[in-house]
């Protein structure tokens, strides 16, 4: 069995996701758990971006609304944050999606509304 990718990095983005759930539960907007995740990246020196714009094209045009990542990890991991009651393969599409429109392989959704921690590797 190969290698999973980028592993030691989604471990770690993963434990920080935990750290940041143990401490705040579940309940807040996504935007606290993402205010709450850009402490724990700067800390453990993460390489990443906010809010991330990346461009949607359709038949070679540039369409006028673009994708905003939650976090691009190190210019390779797409990061979604969600807090709802459960991720559903919705979620997981549109991760896929925002994966192409990025160029980017691997995405990590990660949902703060449960009673613990989920999250999902989505790979394209």
């Amino acid at each position: 069995m190969g290698q999973l990718l980028y592993n030691e990095d989604t471990y770690k983005i993963i434990g920080l996701c935990m750290t940041v759930h143990n401490e705040l539960g579940k309940g807040f907007n996504e935007i606290v758990y993402g205010d709450a995740l850009e402490i724990e990246f700067i800390d453990n020196n993460i390489n990443y971006s906010r809010e991330t714009i990346y461009d949607i094209t359709y038949k070679g045009n540039l369409l006028p609304h673009k994708y905003k990542a939650d976090f691009a990890i190190d210019s390779k991991i797409v990061l979604e944050i969600k807090a709802i009651s459960s991720l559903t393969d919705a979620y997981i599409k549109q991760t896929l999606n925002y994966l192409a429109v990025s160029k980017l392989k691997l995405g990590l959704l990660i949902n703060f509304g449960e009673d613990s921690l989920k999250t999902k590797r989505v790979i394209l």
